[in-house]
Protein backbone atom coordinates (compact mmCIF):
# COMPACT_ATOMS: atom_id res chain seq x y z
CA UNK A 1 0.00 0.00 0.00
CA UNK A 2 1.74 3.40 -1.26
CA UNK A 3 2.13 6.02 1.49
CA UNK A 4 -0.40 9.24 1.51
CA UNK A 5 3.04 11.22 0.10
CA UNK A 6 3.80 8.25 -2.69
CA UNK A 7 -0.18 8.74 -2.97
CA UNK A 8 0.21 12.60 -3.64
CA UNK A 9 3.57 12.57 -5.74
CA UNK A 10 1.63 9.68 -8.44
CA UNK A 11 -0.59 13.01 -9.20
CA UNK A 12 2.35 15.56 -9.71
CA UNK A 13 3.30 15.50 -13.48
CA UNK A 14 6.63 13.55 -13.68
CA UNK A 15 9.48 16.48 -14.52
CA UNK A 16 8.52 17.93 -11.10
CA UNK A 17 8.78 15.15 -8.87
CA UNK A 18 12.49 15.38 -8.42
CA UNK A 19 12.57 18.67 -7.69
CA UNK A 20 9.72 17.64 -5.28
CA UNK A 21 11.57 15.01 -3.63
CA UNK A 22 15.03 17.06 -3.61
CA UNK A 23 13.14 19.82 -1.41
CA UNK A 24 10.66 17.89 0.27
CA UNK A 25 10.98 19.73 3.92
CA UNK A 26 10.97 23.31 2.07
CA UNK A 27 7.89 22.20 -0.01
CA UNK A 28 5.64 20.71 3.15
CA UNK A 29 6.72 23.55 5.13
CA UNK A 30 5.10 26.04 2.69
CA UNK A 31 2.00 23.99 2.33
CA UNK A 32 1.79 23.66 5.90
CA UNK A 33 2.52 27.41 6.15
CA UNK A 34 0.01 28.12 3.06
CA UNK A 35 -2.93 26.32 4.99
CA UNK A 36 -1.97 28.38 8.07
CA UNK A 37 -1.85 31.60 6.41
CA UNK A 38 -5.46 30.60 4.65
CA UNK A 39 -6.57 29.82 8.86
CA UNK A 40 -4.68 33.20 10.03
CA UNK A 41 -6.64 35.21 7.26
CA UNK A 42 -9.93 34.24 8.07
CA UNK A 43 -9.26 34.05 11.78
CA UNK A 44 -8.13 38.13 11.21
CA UNK A 45 -10.83 38.88 9.28
CA UNK A 46 -13.58 37.64 11.81
CA UNK A 47 -11.77 39.05 14.25
CA UNK A 48 -11.21 42.11 13.28
CA UNK A 49 -15.43 42.64 12.21
CA UNK A 50 -16.42 41.45 15.26
CA UNK A 51 -15.03 41.10 18.56
CA UNK A 52 -11.58 43.16 17.75
CA UNK A 53 -13.28 45.74 15.41
CA UNK A 54 -10.70 48.98 16.76
CA UNK A 55 -7.97 47.14 17.69
CA UNK A 56 -6.37 44.92 14.55
CA UNK A 57 -2.85 44.49 15.60
CA UNK A 58 -4.80 42.45 18.49
CA UNK A 59 -6.86 40.49 16.05
CA UNK A 60 -3.62 40.06 13.76
CA UNK A 61 -1.99 38.48 17.03
CA UNK A 62 -4.86 36.51 18.28
CA UNK A 63 -4.92 35.16 15.00
CA UNK A 64 -1.39 34.10 14.17
CA UNK A 65 -1.26 32.66 17.80
CA UNK A 66 -4.09 30.69 17.05
CA UNK A 67 -2.74 29.51 13.58
CA UNK A 68 0.96 29.08 14.87
CA UNK A 69 -1.06 26.29 17.07
CA UNK A 70 -1.93 24.06 14.38
CA UNK A 71 1.43 25.35 12.39
CA UNK A 72 3.10 23.51 15.09
CA UNK A 73 1.37 20.11 15.24
CA UNK A 74 1.40 19.91 11.69
CA UNK A 75 5.15 20.84 11.19
CA UNK A 76 5.95 18.64 13.77
CA UNK A 77 3.52 15.62 12.23
CA UNK A 78 4.99 16.18 8.33
CA UNK A 79 7.44 18.59 7.54
CA UNK A 80 9.43 18.16 10.49
CA UNK A 81 8.56 14.69 11.41
CA UNK A 82 12.23 13.12 11.34
CA UNK A 83 13.85 16.23 13.09
CA UNK A 84 13.95 17.83 16.62
CA UNK A 85 14.80 17.19 20.10
CA UNK A 86 13.31 17.01 23.84
CA UNK A 87 12.84 20.99 24.20
CA UNK A 88 11.25 21.41 21.05
CA UNK A 89 8.28 22.55 22.05
CA UNK A 90 9.60 25.11 24.28
CA UNK A 91 12.28 26.06 21.48
CA UNK A 92 9.30 26.20 19.12
CA UNK A 93 6.94 28.39 21.37
CA UNK A 94 10.21 31.11 21.38
CA UNK A 95 10.48 31.07 17.82
CA UNK A 96 6.99 31.62 17.22
CA UNK A 97 6.68 34.16 19.62
CA UNK A 98 9.24 36.09 18.29
CA UNK A 99 8.04 35.06 14.87
CA UNK A 100 4.50 36.72 15.99
CA UNK A 101 6.71 40.20 16.92
CA UNK A 102 7.81 40.20 12.90
CA UNK A 103 4.49 39.49 11.61
CA UNK A 104 2.75 42.33 13.56
CA UNK A 105 5.53 44.91 13.00
CA UNK A 106 4.59 46.32 10.02
CA UNK A 107 1.03 46.58 10.48
CA UNK A 108 2.63 48.60 13.43
CA UNK A 109 4.36 50.25 10.94
CA UNK A 110 2.04 50.96 8.46
CA UNK A 111 -0.58 52.02 10.97
CA UNK A 112 0.97 53.72 13.62
CA UNK A 113 3.75 55.54 12.37
CA UNK A 114 2.90 56.03 8.35
CA UNK A 115 -0.85 56.58 9.66
CA UNK A 116 -2.50 54.72 7.21
CA UNK A 117 -5.79 54.93 9.01
CA UNK A 118 -9.01 56.66 9.53
CA UNK A 119 -9.19 59.42 9.54
CA UNK A 120 -6.29 60.18 7.23
CA UNK A 121 -7.15 57.69 4.36
CA UNK A 122 -10.56 56.30 3.62
CA UNK A 123 -11.90 53.31 4.90
CA UNK A 124 -10.87 51.12 1.66
CA UNK A 125 -7.04 52.49 2.16
CA UNK A 126 -7.46 51.50 5.40
CA UNK A 127 -7.89 47.82 4.83
CA UNK A 128 -6.25 47.37 1.67
CA UNK A 129 -2.62 48.96 3.94
CA UNK A 130 -3.77 46.42 6.97
CA UNK A 131 -3.92 43.55 5.02
CA UNK A 132 -1.01 44.07 2.41
CA UNK A 133 1.16 45.44 5.52
CA UNK A 134 -0.14 42.38 8.24
CA UNK A 135 -1.23 39.53 6.10
CA UNK A 136 1.26 40.22 3.17
CA UNK A 137 4.38 41.66 4.34
CA UNK A 138 4.24 40.50 7.71
CA UNK A 139 3.67 36.51 7.22
CA UNK A 140 6.60 36.88 4.65
CA UNK A 141 8.86 38.20 7.01
CA UNK A 142 7.70 35.85 9.54
CA UNK A 143 7.55 32.81 6.98
CA UNK A 144 11.17 33.49 6.53
CA UNK A 145 11.77 33.90 10.07
CA UNK A 146 10.52 30.85 11.27
CA UNK A 147 11.93 28.62 8.28
CA UNK A 148 15.21 29.83 9.37
CA UNK A 149 14.68 29.52 13.39
CA UNK A 150 12.90 26.33 12.90
CA UNK A 151 15.97 24.54 10.68
CA UNK A 152 18.63 26.67 13.32
CA UNK A 153 16.96 25.79 16.93
CA UNK A 154 14.45 24.01 16.89
CA UNK A 155 14.10 20.82 14.57
CA UNK A 156 17.81 20.41 14.30
CA UNK A 157 18.43 16.36 15.02
CA UNK A 158 18.11 13.73 12.85
CA UNK A 159 16.26 10.93 14.40
CA UNK A 160 17.89 7.59 14.04
CA UNK A 161 17.77 6.77 10.64
CA UNK A 162 17.65 2.67 11.37
CA UNK A 163 14.43 3.15 13.19
CA UNK A 164 12.44 5.58 11.16
CA UNK A 165 13.23 3.39 8.13
CA UNK A 166 12.07 0.38 10.63
CA UNK A 167 8.81 2.75 11.39
CA UNK A 168 7.59 2.89 7.82
CA UNK A 169 5.69 0.58 6.14
CA UNK A 170 7.09 -1.81 3.37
Amino acid sequence: MPSPTQRVLSRVPHRLRPFLVRHRRPVKFLLVGGTCFLLTTVLNFGLRHTVFAAKPVVALTVATVLATAVSYVLNRQWSFRAHGRQREAVLYLVVSGLAVLVNDAPLVVSRYLLDLREPHVTAFAEEAADFFSGMIVGTFLAMLFRYWAMNRWVFTHRADPARTLAARPP
